[in-house]
């Protein structure tokens, strides 16, 4: 506190034995130089010895940005009641009449220091609600969500004016919030009063002209008597920082994919290969052999049929089977790379014919009867196979069904058995590898196998336009 003029001497104790400290200056000039050393709560201001009277000082104080934010009491004289008006006028917040006594002057000095306290606490509040770049407000929600206060922030975030929201019962947060948040909002909210915890939700907002944006909303709910409550808090636009995240999270998932894609192919590429020296390996010690076999036979047949025409029939009819059997070794190598039925009859037939050489039943729901683009249609063909073979190989099944279907622009094909389940795409295996053919297709591979349920086997395959 701070005493200037001619105040009576025992002020000083009084306020000291208040538990307040307390300095003394004799005029305006010396109180503006004390309050450069150390602020004060509350002036309390008398005129100057052969100087300004009250109303001038209080004048010369308010002035000067030091004594913004003190309080100031004025002490005047009962019979002058002029005195009390013009110092009120020239910047005083509250006087007090001579003569006065001990309590009447420490009761007026508390007030003073509230009322100065709630002063620097507005100051504070309006410089926020001016410089922070979001909505700061107060909304009471024992009155259907009212705003009391919200700052002029709220008209760049919404579209709508801060005037607007102001004890209407019609423009409320609430009315502002898309309406798919606000189940969200309602759950988060009601744990938030049942833990009296800080909250703080990102949610859309709809503006004035129809445009959806985020905000983040953080806030403390505030109790107070009668069963009023507040809740305080203030908004912020965050719709550029979400796109932004929302812009790397996609590149992250194009670079994820992208990396995958180039592992997959090099896994196709090696199986491709693995495949070649397995073809190799097959003609070489199969179909090639047995065609060497019948080079030299024939060779020989012809060296029969010049000198003994008799004996050569026998020895041309075991060539001639010989011919068939090479043949059937040639048809069903081919079948494991291509099946000539894919090629020339479509999906539906090859299924078929891939079906009717399943170890177990197989029921077969929804097959396309139109043709489809080619690589679709070897991927499905594929699926199927892999799937099947796991069946006869692993699951120990009675039954399997497969299914094919259009959804959403993809060709849905699923293969699901009711054997022992727990199947894993492991690396190498044959379903890893049907991952990797499936991807490289853009499209999506799933094996659901829980142990002793069976196992579903889905891919889903893009559909050209």
């Amino acid at each position: 506190m701070l005493v200037v003029g001619l105040a009576e001497p025992e002020i000083q104790p009084w306020i000291r034995a208040a538990g307040h400290a307390i300095r003394a200056v004799r005029n305006a000039d010396a109180a503006l130089a004390a309050l450069d050393e150390e602020p004060a709560d509350l002036i309390i201001v008398d005129r100057e010895p052969q100087g300004l009277d009250v109303p001038g000082v209080c004048r010369k104080l308010r002035a000067d940005h030091r004594a913004d934010e003190a309080w100031l009491l004025a002490l005047t004289i009962a019979a002058h009641k002029r005195t009390a008006d013009a110092a009120l006028d020239a910047g005083a917040d509250d006087y007090l009449h001579r003569p006065f006594t001990r309590a009447e002057l420490l009761a007026r000095a508390r007030a003073g220091l509230r009322a100065a306290q709630q002063r620097a606490d507005d100051a504070i509040v309006r410089a926020l609600m001016v410089n922070v770049p979001g909505a700061i407000y107060r909304s009471a929600w024992h009155a259907n969500y009212t705003l009391e206060l919200i700052s002029d922030e709220i008209e760049r975030i919404s579209g709508y004016p801060a005037a607007n929201f102001i004890a209407s019962k019609k423009r409320t947060l609430w009315s502002i919030i898309h309406p798919d948040d606000r189940g969200m909002i309602e759950e988060g909210l009601s744990q938030a009063t049942e833990d009296g915890e800080p909250f703080g939700f990102e949610y859309r907002i709809v503006r004035s002209d129809g445009e959806v944006r985020w905000v983040l909303d953080r806030g403390q709910l505030v109790s107070g008597s009668g069963g009023r409550l507040w809740c305080d808090g203030a908004i912020f636009d965050v719709t550029e920082r979400r796109e932004a995240e929302e812009a790397a999270r996609d590149r992250e998932i194009e670079r994820a994919r992208n990396e995958e894609l180039h592992a997959s192919r090099a896994r196709i590429v090696e199986a491709a290969d693995n495949a070649r020296r397995k073809i190799e390996r097959d003609l070489h010690d199969g179909a090639q052999q047995r065609l060497v076999a019948l080079a030299l036979e024939v060779r020989m047949a012809k060296s029969r049929v010049a000198k003994d025409p008799t004996t050569a029939e026998p020895f041309l009819e075991h060539v001639g089977q010989e011919l068939t059997e090479a043949s059937a070794d040639l048809r069903e190598l081919a079948r494991g790379i291509h099946p000539a039925v894919l090629t020339e009859r479509g999906l539906a037939p090859a299924i078929d014919a891939l079906v009717s050489r399943a170890p177990v039943p197989v029921e077969v729901i929804g097959l396309p009867e139109d043709r489809l683009p080619p690589a679709t249609e070897a991927t499905a063909y594929f699926t199927v196979a892999e799937a099947l073979t796991n069946v006869a190989k692993y699951a120990d099944a009675s039954h399997a069904t497969v299914r094919m279907a259009r959804e959403n622009g993809v060709l849905a094909v699923e293969v699901r058995d009711d054997g022992v389940g727990g199947a894993r795409a492991t690396p190498g295996s044959g379903l890893s590898g049907l991952a990797d053919r499936v991807g490289a297709a853009d499209g999506t591979l799933s094996v659901s196998s829980p142990p002793g349920d069976g196992t579903l086997v889905r891919a889903e395959l893009p559909l050209s336009a």
